[in-house]
């Protein structure tokens, strides 16, 4: 497929996601087209699938690395994916990756039609919602290369879509928490 509009990441993912959906594939893989992932790597991914629904190829598990970035690059990949583990109370250590595999009832489950999602937190919306429908995410360790071609599509609006939609979707979620638990306490203590 080749599509002519820049309407970002999500977009596109989900444009391709819908596509093989409708041709009827049982496993839909996404990965970097700029040498980031290696697909000789692939075979961890697959073998992984035999227990899980959706398989990450994690920069930030034991055994996975990132090669030629910068100190600084590190730092901010590694904050941000704390960031919205905590903040969403996501099981992934690398809630940004790219190299995945879903089978189809993973996608289906999702309802891909409603994601909003554009940039990069794309990823995390998904790898969320893999969780909330109660099915299972692993992770794999992988090796991540600096690009061989192309250029860093992350821009200022891009990381704060990211930074303003996984905030928002924590502090829904954590609102939600304590409201439930406020209810549970009031009950018990007109039980009483």
């Amino acid at each position: 497929m080749h599509r002519s509009e820049k309407t970002g990441l999500g977009a596109a993912y989900r444009h391709g996601f819908a596509v093989a959906l409708e041709r009827g594939y049982d496993v839909i893989g996404e990965m970097d087209a700029d040498g980031s992932h290696q697909p000789e790597q692939l075979q961890r991914l697959i073998d992984a699938l035999a227990d899980a629904d959706l398989v990450i190829g994690s920069r930030w598990v034991k055994g996975g690395s990132v090669v030629n970035w910068s100190l600084f690059r590190r730092a901010l990949s590694v904050g941000g994916n704390l960031y919205a583990r905590l903040l969403l109370g996501l099981p992934v250590r690398d809630v940004t990756a790219g190299f995945r595999l879903f089978r189809a009832s993973t996608l289906r489950a999702m309802e891909l039609e409603t994601v909003e999602s554009v940039g990069y937190c794309f990823q995390a919306d998904l790898a969320l919602r893999t969780v909330r429908a109660g099915l299972t995410v692993r992770e794999v360790p992988i090796d991540f290369l600096e690009r061989e071609h192309g250029e860093s599509k992350m821009t200022r609006s891009v990381a704060t879509e990211s930074l303003q939609r996984i905030t928002r979707w924590g502090l829904r979620q954590r609102w939600g928490q304590v409201t439930a638990r406020a209810v549970d306490v009031g009950s018990r203590r007109r039980s009483r």
